[in-house]
């Protein structure tokens, strides 16, 4: 069998000519024009750089975390069960049912808040400092959000919560790729 007769060969969907087709371009597909560079406007200028201000991105990440709290909570809230959930009416059930949620979710959106906080805070201020944008920023700002957050239970655990939360930044770090 000839190249020329496989119906599925480059040479015989451009009449022969393969160096006339590119290899990333398919048949009856334009090819793709590179667009000129357009210089930024003014406002796109200053809301980039309202954006790289520390506080800025830090306030935005607490009130983000604080409302995925917020979600969480209620949820998670929601599957908890009474204890005496045999001898409870309905209405008593759903009584205690949204005071958990309330409960819950109110806890988890301050937790979540600050972790947000402090992890953007971290990372930004990372990264200002070496002024670089990689995964060591992610490392010390794991360290430093998990130190914070275990800091109650004494420096043993805030190592672990700083070796821990560092850790995990890092796995979800490398598995969203941001830095490649």
């Amino acid at each position: 069998m000839a190249s020329n007769d496989n119906p599925g060969s480059e040479s015989n969907i451009n009449g022969g000519d393969a160096a006339a087709s590119s290899s990333t371009s398919k048949v009856g597909e334009t090819p793709t024009q590179i667009q000129p560079f357009r210089m930024p406007s003014i406002e796109e200028v200053r809301a980039q750089e309202v954006w790289n201000n520390c506080a800025v991105r830090s306030v935005a990440s607490g009130v983000m975390g604080g409302g995925l709290g917020l979600f969480m909570g209620l949820f998670l809230g929601a599957l908890d069960n009474p204890i005496m959930q045999d001898e409870m009416t309905g209405r008593q059930q759903f009584i205690y049912t949204a005071k958990q949620m309330g409960r819950r979710s109110w806890s988890s959106c301050k937790a979540f808040a600050i972790m947000g906080l402090v992890f953007s805070a971290a990372e930004c201020v990372a990264e200002k400092a070496r002024a670089k944008h990689d995964t060591t920023n992610t490392v010390v700002a794991g360290c430093v959000t998990g130190g914070a957050m275990s800091a109650k239970g004494g420096p043993k655990a805030a190592c672990f919560g700083c070796a821990g939360f560092a850790a995990f930044s890092v796995l979800i770090e490398k598995f969203l790729d941001r830095h490649t």
